[in-house]
């Protein structure tokens, strides 16, 4: 049988962070929870979109429980101003879904001058994640869910050049951010069971979803074949961005869920299908490499992410 979001356990009094929440897999991962009586606080970059994302939700379940909150994943400073006003607000965080991300863009550099896709979707949600731990570690039952890509069997940590000071390449970079995303969530639960703590390290991917992630580096390069041929892979083989949320929503709610596992679609390839449990390639699943990546990840970042 398929695990669709009618599956979805009641969320009654839970706080849960979605990064990213105002479109895309991150919307419906949102409208979901929120369905299911969540607390979901939205945490984007652009609270204009937010609250148009919100108003949406509001249209079909007007007592959704939405607080939108500013955060920009490529700022450090950003990150650290959203868990001080997080922590003013709140006492718990049962799941934290680091759901936000760029793709295959021209090279851009974060406030800090990391690359941009390393910076924001692997090294932004480290410092997030560090910095909300508190709240994680002691609020019973919680889980980290960390959105990885079909795109990390590509990657390579270039640890000689994590930030692509040369030889700039829009798909390996993605492939190394993927990756490392991938190696945060096995590296986190690890450290976690070390711990002794009960909470929950997962990862998810989407397979191939038709949302606006894809179409940002073709309209940043101004191609337009890139845009035609982007628009003619999802038409052809993408499902759509609410399916494509549902191995996160998954990974978040499943009583079935462990510590440690990745969770894609089902069908075709891993590109579309409902969500199962997907097997983690041995050979990128390194241990060392994840341990050395936690270390240069404290380092860049200036943030000790403790775990005890």
């Amino acid at each position: 049988m398929s695990w669709t979001t009618e599956d979805i356990p009641v969320q009654d009094g839970k706080i849960i962070v979605v990064t990213g929440a105002n479109s895309g897999l991150g919307y419906w991962t949102t409208y979901h929870l929120a369905k299911r009586h969540a607390e979901v606080v939205m945490a984007c970059r652009n609270t204009s979109k937010a609250n148009e994302a919100a108003d949406k939700i509001r249209k079909d379940f007007p007592s959704a429980r939405l607080d939108i909150m500013e955060l920009d994943l490529a700022d450090i400073e950003s990150i650290k101003r959203f868990s001080e006003a997080f922590h003013k607000k709140y006492k718990q965080l049962n799941i934290l879904i680091n759901n936000a991300g760029v793709m295959a863009i021209p090279e851009r550099r974060t406030k800090q001058g990391f690359e941009m896709q390393f910076g924001t979707n692997h090294l932004g949600h480290f410092v997030l994640t560090s910095l909300l731990f508190d709240l994680i570690k002691k609020t019973r039952g919680s889980r980290v869910v960390t959105l990885s890509s079909l795109m990390h069997k590509r990657g390579e940590i270039r640890f000689e050049d994590l930030n692509w000071d040369s030889d700039y390449s829009k798909w390996k970079a993605y492939g190394q951010s993927k990756l490392a995303n991938l190696l945060f969530m096995l590296e986190l639960e690890k450290k976690i069971k070390s711990s002794g703590n009960s909470v929950i390290s997962v990862a998810s991917h989407p397979g191939w979803a038709s949302t606006n992630l894809q179409a940002k580096g073709p309209e940043m390069e101004g191609s337009n074949i890139g845009l035609w041929l982007n628009n003619l892979g999802n038409n052809l083989l993408a499902q759509s961005a609410e399916m494509g949320a549902m191995p996160t929503l998954y990974a978040a709610t499943s009583h079935d869920v462990t510590g440690g596992k990745y969770y894609g679609p089902s069908g075709f390839g891993g590109l579309r299908g409902y969500p199962h449990e997907e097997n983690i390639n041995a050979e990128k699943a390194d241990m060392k490499v994840a341990d050395r990546l936690w270390k240069e990840s404290e380092k860049l970042s200036g943030i000790n992410f403790s775990i005890n």
